[in-house]
């Protein structure tokens, strides 16, 4: 699990001016470490985000999430949906990747930003896990920062991994001798099913499956009847 460093800058403004976090703003740094850092940290950019992610993975925190970074507040010909005419700064907030807009995300790199934009997502209800809500920073700035985060920016690949879509939200689980009622329970629930001795490397914890004979587990159902006809009927 990666570890957030405080770093801080004097680049921001106290609160929010009464609003709350209702976006996060991707950006590139067009820059490297350290000077990406230093300049903003240094009070003539007038420049600043809430974290920097670094290409090694580490994750520098320059604000505090309660007040305005200076990221975003530029807009220009904005295509976002969100964007009410008041500075964006206020209830939005801004992550800087290390990195030059064509370098694309390491793979340590990008491990964190999906940790950080995870924790953001469930500390904070009112930004939604959509394009929306999760935004960068050419939705806002689309005239001087078209390259913001960048083409290489790994946005479906985010989606899919906070939403878990390569994963199964509904599973089968069945045993030997229980193929008929597996099949019967995935028809009608359109979700895969797969042998129990290859479930584990499929299906992460905590998410739902249907088990066929198998074993009980929290939040999950487990359907076992006298033969495999009574299981798949429980299940229907």
């Amino acid at each position: 699990m990666p570890q957030i460093e405080w770093v801080g800058t004097p680049n921001y403004r106290a609160s929010r001016n009464g609003r709350k976090p209702l976006a996060i703003v991707s950006h590139i740094t067009a820059g490297y470490y350290p000077g990406c850092l230093s300049w903003m940290q240094n009070p003539e950019s007038q420049a600043s985000a809430h974290y920097l992610v670094l290409r090694d993975g580490r994750i520098l925190q320059m604000v505090k999430e309660g007040d305005t970074a200076w990221h975003a507040g530029v807009v220009n010909r904005p295509n976002w949906n969100l964007y009410d005419g008041s500075n964006p700064n206020n209830y939005t907030i801004g992550i800087e990747h290390e990195g030059m807009p064509g370098d694309g995300l390491t793979e340590a790199q990008y491990q964190s930003t999906l940790w950080l934009h995870g924790q953001l997502l469930a500390k904070y209800p009112a930004i939604k896990m959509d394009s929306d809500h999760v935004i960068g920073h050419y939705r806002i700035d689309s005239v001087n920062r078209p390259n913001c985060p960048g083409a290489k920016f790994p946005w479906a690949k985010l989606f899919a991994d906070l939403k878990g879509d390569h994963e199964v939200d509904n599973l089968v689980i069945y045993a030997d001798g229980d193929v008929g009622a597996a099949l019967l329970l995935s028809f009608k629930l359109k979700c895969p099913m797969v042998h129990k001795a290859f479930a584990e490397k499929i299906q992460a914890k905590n998410k739902h499956w249907i088990g066929v004979q198998g074993t009980n587990g929290d939040g999950n159902y487990y359907y076992a009847g006298s033969d495999r006809i009574e299981t798949a009927k429980l299940g229907l």
